[in-house]
């Protein structure tokens, strides 16, 4: 990789990567701002200036600025993270100049004209009752609350019909100048671009953003653990369970990311094959691992028949306790194999690409380049994924939610309990 970084005096990171094969560019600028940045009178707004950010700027219409670019071919979207809020766009070589151009025009020009913000505000309304007609998302809605209780981590992205009409003009512009300040804020670009010219235009744009450093927020708290039982007439009961994982910075982030993978990221982890392959008591049941600035967040999947939720708690609590202890070489090197594998499909899209760098900078200060993800993927052993493991069920007790209707929902969340917390922090020892 022709992976190149440049800080200007203002703050912000410009950081590239050239692709000589390809004619396209995927670029776009990461803030680090998010959900947890909000005060509880802003949940949801974080959300909401990523809708409005392309609905009209001093100098474009909303209709000039998709127009503009698709009119090249290129595309523009958005999206807003519990840490962090992307704007990007994908584009043809010869447009990156004008993509930069749109770019920081949303973000330093925007318009928020109120008759726009009405309607965008009535869309997101919309995009949440969407999201509560969709189990999925409410399971883990209520998990976020159990996990992260009375903290911006634990509230939903989207906010509430509440909150978002008290939003106006004056609140977005305050916020956006409280948060989007250079030295927080991070240009990615790969594909068919060119480093200097990319700063040249950077530098030229962004210029306004405040070169002071944007307020931090405060540090995430794990809650105690415990349950929660959301009753409703579904045809399946959804379970979910959650751990207080490692921050991004941990030492033992890629043994417990294998651990997640050996244990339930893919056909042939544990749970898949003891629960569904072996028992067929679910279609969909993974794990997964999300690591934040100062915490991290373990969490697993599944939906079953309510009849069968019971047995399906304690199986899993069965698998999970088990695999601590009795994860073997061959289940370890698929993990790890999956893991490179993914890095290294990644680098075949320009989009995945700049999206690393910009994640990377933000949470390591630099780009970590392939050799290192692999080497700390390949220093990998039996032991430091058991030893991450056993740290995983000792560092919390286990939250779990259950969504669905059934007698049986109160007895599989009781089995939760039955995760090995007191013996796993004896083994740490």
């Amino acid at each position: 990789m022709s992976v190149e970084i440049t800080k200007l005096p203002s703050g912000l990171t410009v950081v590239t990567d050239t692709m000589p094969q390809v004619e396209t560019a995927a670029l776009g600028v990461w803030a680090g701002v998010g959900g947890r940045d909000e005060q509880p009178n802003e949940h949801g707004i974080s959300h909401l200036l990523e809708h409005m950010a392309f609905k009209g700027t001093t100098r474009r219409s909303a209709r000039e600025i998709v127009e503009e670019i698709e009119a090249v071919g290129g595309d523009l979207n958005a999206g807003t993270s519990t840490e962090t809020t992307a704007y990007y766009a994908r584009v043809m070589k010869a447009d990156v100049p004008l993509a930069l151009d749109v770019l920081a025009d949303i973000l330093a020009n925007p318009s928020f004209v109120p008759d726009e913000l009405e309607r965008e505000k009535n869309v997101i309304v919309q995009e949440i009752g969407a999201a509560q007609d969709t189990p999925d998302d409410v399971v883990f809605e209520h998990l976020n609350e159990l996990c992260y209780p009375d903290q911006p981590m634990g509230r939903s992205l989207l906010g509430t019909a509440k909150t978002l009409r008290q939003f106006d003009r004056d609140m977005l512009r305050g916020y956006l100048a409280t948060h989007y300040r250079a030295p927080d804020m991070v240009v990615a670009a790969a594909g068919a671009v060119d480093h200097k010219q990319v700063v040249a235009d950077v530098e030229a744009r962004f210029a306004s953003f405040d070169p002071t450093p944007a307020p931090k927020p405060e540090p995430a708290m794990f809650g105690k653990g415990g349950s929660r039982v959301v009753h409703r007439d579904l045809e399946q009961a959804h379970l979910t369970l959650a751990l207080e994982g490692v921050p991004q910075t941990d030492l033992s982030l890629f043994s417990l990311q294998v651990f997640t993978n050996a244990l339930g990221g893919g056909m042939s982890s544990r749970l898949f094959q003891e629960v569904r392959e072996k028992r067929g008591l679910c279609y969909s049941i993974y794990t997964f691992h999300a690591p934040y600035t100062d915490t991290g967040f373990f969490g697993l999947y599944t939906g079953t028949d309510p009849a069968d939720a019971p047995e399906m708690m304690e199986v899993v609590v069965d698998v999970i306790n088990e695999a601590v202890e009795t994860l073997t070489e061959p289940e370890v090197a698929r993990a790890k194999a999956q893991m490179k594998a993914g890095l290294l499909m990644a680098l075949e899209s320009c989009s995945a690409r700049a999206e690393q760098l910009a994640r990377h900078v933000l949470a390591y200060g630099r780009p970590q380049t392939l050799e290192e993800l692999i080497g700390r993927i390949d220093a990998v052993s039996v032991e430091s994924t058991r030893d991450a493991a056993r740290a995983l069920l000792a560092r919390s007790h286990p939250a779990v939610v259950a969504l669905g209707s059934g007698r049986g929902l109160d007895t599989a969340v009781n089995f939760a309990e039955g995760l090995v917390r007191s013996k796993a922090r004896a083994r740490l020892h």
